[in-house]
């Protein structure tokens, strides 16, 4: 039984630090050219560089997407950043197109290749036509139930590796492949511009009765019919360990490093506390509270059990509990004060949590709050702005201080 990794997501370089930190063993970002996050920060090719040297450092892997499905002016200059992918030494690309598959075997045929979910890979045949195609591992599609993955694993050749998704936002089209946005806004989601319109409100209205309105669900504000709620399969390690799958992978190139570490932070401890012991595996619910923390939808667990309640009907809003106020950039064991990137204002005597790359979280008081110039100060009001606290305990860097948001 092979250990999977945990493949997060990385929409900027500090998100993909955040990943790596937290405990992803590798991470999948957008370059500059063909990925379906076009309003991502993405990464320019310096950027990349620095982003793969820091997870090569230690001992990660990294991914670029080019998984968009290209018109034909997207092709131009596509060998010569396939070569530069190639160069600056990327783990795999996440294609989706044959044109660009065929490309990339003709210009670059040592860079690994994976299938994306993009491809609507749905059974085990189209699995092994795309392993001959040269492509190494399938991204199968969020469609599928946990007998069906298990089935195709099982009639794929060994060398064919397997991902799938376990957390994260779910597209109410199949596998992504949605023409609402390019009707409804002229933005087209197969080409990375998606204006997400399945979280927007609906009414029904019968075409003889031009004008009037019925509501699909009581609430004024109309429904959201088409507005699914966010996959989470942490409860349900055993189960997709036993799939075989090479790699568990994370939604959220959009979402924030707050999301990302808390994510990843939760999978992480998980899957190595099943690999310990097997036989007697116990489901912690400190798991779940992280996930519980940053934004988030209602959570399910996708198609794996053919569950029935996939939509959200009354609202397409995230839940927000917590917010991130700060990144622990240094501590000084001799003084106990840590150094603090200020994210969210936050209050001398603020009441807060530590989410640490290793162990539990801790809950601190905000105590002897100063700028870096040593001045007290009774608030950190502005963005990005280092800020001094005393602490008691030994604060690794890089842990983010998260707050509880108020209740009104």
């Amino acid at each position: 039984m092979n250990k999977p990794e945990i493949l997060a997501p990385a929409g900027n370089l500090e998100k993909l630090k955040a990943a790596i930190d937290f405990g992803a063993d590798a991470v999948y970002l957008g370059g500059s050219k063909l990925n379906l996050r076009a309003f991502a920060d993405n990464f320019s090719n310096d950027q990349l560089k620095e982003g793969i040297k820091y997870a090569h450092d230690r001992g990660k892997k990294v991914y670029v997407t080019l998984n968009v499905f290209p018109h034909n002016e997207d092709l131009d200059g596509l060998e010569d950043y396939l070569k530069e992918l190639y160069n600056i030494k990327v783990d795999a690309i996440i294609v989706s197109d044959p044109g660009i598959i065929m490309t990339a075997r003709e210009v670059v045929p040592d860079l690994e290749l994976h299938l994306s979910t993009q491809a609507n890979n749905v059974n085990w045949k189209s699995a092994l036509f795309w392993y001959k195609q040269g492509v190494k591992r399938i991204v199968l599609a969020r469609e599928l139930s946990l007998e069906e993955i298990k089935e195709i694993k099982n009639k794929v050749p060994e060398g064919c590796e397997i991902e799938i998704f376990i957390h994260g936002s779910m597209c109410m089209a199949y596998s992504g492949r949605c023409l609402l946005s390019n009707y409804l806004t002229g933005r087209d989601s197969n080409r990375g511009q998606c204006a997400q319109p399945c979280r927007y409100k609906y009414y029904l209205m019968e075409e003889m009765r031009p004008g009037e309105y019925y509501e699909i669900k009581e609430d004024q504000k109309g429904t959201y019919i088409m507005n699914s709620k966010d996959m989470c399969m942490i409860e349900y390690i055993p189960e997709l360990v036993s799939l075989g799958a090479s790699s568990l992978k994370i939604e959220g190139r959009m979402k924030s490093a707050f999301y990302v570490a808390s994510v990843v932070k939760a999978y992480r401890q998980a899957v190595d506390e099943y690999f310990k012991d097997p036989s007697n595996y116990k489901f912690d619910e400190k798991w779940m509270e992280i996930l519980m923390k940053p934004s988030h939808r209602k959570y399910y667990t996708g198609f794996y059990f053919n569950d029935e309640n996939k939509q959200e009907y009354e609202s397409s809003s995230y839940i927000r509990d917590y917010d991130i106020v700060g990144v622990v950039r240094e501590y000084n064991q001799e003084t106990g004060l840590a150094v603090i990137e200020q994210r969210n204002k936050c209050y001398d005597g603020d009441k807060v949590e530590i989410l640490k790359p290793h162990g539990d979280n801790e809950e601190i008081i905000l105590e002897d709050m100063r700028d870096i110039k040593g001045n007290k100060i009774e608030s950190a009001p502005s963005a990005q702005m280092l800020f001094t606290v005393r602490m008691d305990r030994n604060i690794e860097k890089n842990s983010m201080i998260i707050k509880a948001k108020e209740e009104k």
